[in-house]
């Protein structure tokens, strides 16, 4: 209620130089009446201010309050916010930092699998060939014993084919008779050893 009557003594005072004014119709007596109308016009303009300053201070002073209050803790969120960001910052670089030291210890166990992996390959490659070389040895060894067998029969069929050839060049026909005789002489004597038994 004070705020509304000081607002229509304001009013009031700022619209009294114009009722003047009018009142006195608005004439001009040569210089003073033109110097006496600015004067009025400063006047009305003082009373004018006096009034807004008046009327408006107490708004305008809440106004800026309320506007201070509201920067003050838009700074103090900010803050919070800051200071969060740079927590969540140093947690992710935290994590970053354990990151690479997990690759690390990741790249690591890969390259110690990866040796040993290659160690159990090269002992198995290792192992297959010498299992290779022994059953290459042994079929060269069983090749080589047939080959000789083969060697031997054809030798000894060759041989015989050779004895037959000479003997049947160089036999008489009294060698002929003589070896005859001497079979069937051997062959009696085993038949006659035989009927003794």
């Amino acid at each position: 209620m004070r705020r509304w009557l000081g607002l229509l003594v304001g009013i009031a005072l700022a619209l009294a130089p114009a009722l003047a004014l009018a009142a006195g119709g608005g004439e001009h007596d040569g210089g003073e009446g033109h110097g006496g109308n600015a004067l009025w016009h400063a006047v009305n303009l003082l009373l004018l201010v006096a009034v807004l300053v008046y009327v408006g201070r107490k708004p305008l002073r809440e106004f800026f309050t309320g506007r201070r209050r509201e920067i003050e803790a838009n700074l103090q969120r900010s803050a919070a916010l800051l200071a969060e960001a740079e927590s969540r910052l140093g947690e992710w670089n935290r994590r970053m930092q354990r990151l690479d030291d997990e690759i690390a210890e990741i790249r690591e166990g890969a390259r110690q699998r990866a040796a040993s992996e290659r160690e159990r390959i090269l002992a198995d490659a290792a192992a297959a060939a010498e299992r290779v070389r022994r059953d290459a040895a042994a079929a060269i060894e069983q090749e080589t014993r047939r080959a000789r067998a083969e060697l031997r029969s054809e030798a000894t069929a060759l041989a015989l084919d050779l004895a037959g050839d000479l003997l049947r060049q160089r036999m008489t026909a009294e060698d002929r008779t003589r070896l005859v005789d001497e079979f069937i002489q051997k062959v009696e004597t085993s038949s006659a050893g035989a009927a003794r038994s």
